[in-house]
């Protein structure tokens, strides 16, 4: 694809009036969202950073307080449907052809030895693990703990529990 003087002129103009890559390439027709990005960085033209408004410094940190609070609400509230006891199902050890939807696909072991098998318990709706092993995949934000012993339970758990 080449660019026409006429090409490039539409580009500018579209550009200077603050339309999107996207919509640029849908009206010149024949080039990509990416086409247009390049061309007008050859040509330098201006960047298309929208700023905000001018705000005092109260109205700015009450902004980002709220931002804050609504992230770790919707971080927590992925996992407060999810009720969790302490005594589990008993695992139900599945090799791999005998895994369905429901089953947790959690594996225990590694797949080159003789023992390796799959959890097997109930999974949880839309997800592939049952509600211990969907605690251990989905780990909180930060350092992930060590897990040292199988039995007890961490640590991050309880806290899960506590706030669940």
């Amino acid at each position: 694809m080449s660019w026409t003087e006429e090409k490039v002129a539409k580009l500018k103009e579209l550009w200077g009036k603050g339309n999107t890559a996207s919509q640029i390439a849908e009206i010149i027709g024949g080039i990509s969202r990416n086409a247009v990005i390049g061309k007008a960085h050859r040509l330098n033209l201006s960047a298309k950073i929208k700023t905000r408004t001018a705000t005092t410094n109260k109205n700015f940190e009450a902004t980002i307080k709220d931002s804050r609070v609504k992230v770790k609400r919707g971080r927590k509230s992925k996992f407060q449907s999810l009720i969790i006891e302490k005594d589990f199902e008993p695992e139900n050890p599945k090799q791999l052809e005998e895994l369905d939807e429901n089953s947790c696909k959690w594996p225990i072991g590694h797949p080159d030895e003789s023992n390796f098998y799959f959890c097997g318990r109930s999974s949880l709706k839309d997800f592939s693990y049952c509600k211990l092993h969907l605690l251990y995949a989905y780990q909180p934000k930060g350092k992930k703990e060590e897990i040292s012993d199988k039995d007890e339970v961490p640590e991050f758990i309880e806290k899960k529990i506590q706030s669940g």
